[in-house]
């Protein structure tokens, strides 16, 4: 296969501190350019990481519902207007920095302080107005991952614990990409590729996409340097009469989308996993409070068409 070329055909940094680039890519075969260009598509939006706060800790006892005296913005908006704010580390360590404000005054990410390896690359992004002569404390926790992590509540918040908040990890905001043909005499010969990134601005497209190229490398390296595995998936046969793939045992009862009566009945029996459900008999399973020949039959097909277990 020839070299592939790849040019930057345009690059601007947008004032809110994202930056977009778009690339071209040519000498590409026939097919080649819509699967290159929808795998570095997924690995940018998907398995590129970066910082982003994951808590807050008041000087206050507070909740994500409770009012500040002397601020504008309840704690509530104030956790929305910290998702916006764009970190760029040289590390991936866990960092935790502070605020501290005296009013009235407008709150932004500048006054943020940070230590040497942490930049801020939106500093006017707005994070409230203390309205009255108060004083103001926060401490932030700033952690890198990738994807998207959603904040765990369900636990009282102490005088020890930060308030958790809601962290977007990706640094790559839209990925657009456009395959071009090229014809010869009425012939497809050979396709180009154009690839439009958008960044928050902690990462340039261009460092980016060269992350995804070694990310993609590093994944099929593997098929490579490693023999095909000579384990098969053991199919065991049970005293009942069931087919069972060992492979599936761990899969969760919330997976097979069943209707709330029969995902009722198999929770109220501790049944949580395929594995747990694939101890019981089709006649124990119809044993169960409230469960019937209905439910029997749908949780019978899921397993069927899902993964192909099959009650006698």
């Amino acid at each position: 296969m020839s070299s592939l070329l790849i040019k930057c055909l345009e690059s601007k940094t947008i004032e809110s501190g994202s930056i977009y680039e778009r690339f071209h890519i040519d000498s590409l075969k026939p097919g080649q350019a819509l699967t290159i260009g929808n795998l570095i598509r997924r690995v940018l939006l998907n398995d590129l990481g970066g910082m982003s706060i994951t808590g807050i800790k008041f000087s206050e006892n507070y909740h994500e519902f409770s009012i500040i005296p002397g601020v504008r913005e309840d704690i509530l908006e104030i956790l929305l207007n910290l998702k916006g704010i764009v970190f760029k580390s040289l590390t991936k360590d866990c960092k935790f920095v502070t605020l501290k404000i005296n009013g009235p005054t407008i709150i932004t990410a500048s006054c943020i302080n940070l230590p040497l390896d942490l930049q801020i690359i939106n500093p006017h992004h707005y994070i409230a107005t203390v309205v009255d002569p108060v004083s103001i404390e926060i401490e932030f926790k700033i952690e890198y991952g990738t994807g998207y992590k959603l904040a765990d509540r369900t636990n009282s918040i102490t005088d020890d614990e930060f308030l958790e908040m809601d962290a977007t990890f990706m640094p790559i905001q839209k990925v657009n990409f456009e395959v071009k043909n090229i014809y010869e005499k009425s012939e497809l010969i050979q396709e180009e590729l154009f690839l439009d990134i958008w960044s928050n601005g902690s990462i340039v497209p261009k460092d980016s996409l060269l992350l995804a190229s070694r990310f993609i490398i590093d994944l099929f390296s593997s098929f490579v340097k490693n023999e095909f595995s000579q384990e098969l998936n053991v199919i065991k046969e049970s005293e009942e009469g069931k087919s069972i793939v060992n492979t599936h045992t761990d899969v969760t009862i919330e997976e097979l989308q069943l209707s709330i009566r029969s995902y009722n009945c198999l929770k109220r029996e501790n049944i949580n996993t395929v594995g747990d459900l694939l101890k019981y008999s089709p006649e124990k399973l119809q044993e169960l409070k409230n469960f019937g020949k209905k439910s029997a039959d749908e949780i019978f097909n899921t397993l069927k068409n899902q993964f192909g277990i099959i009650f006698e």
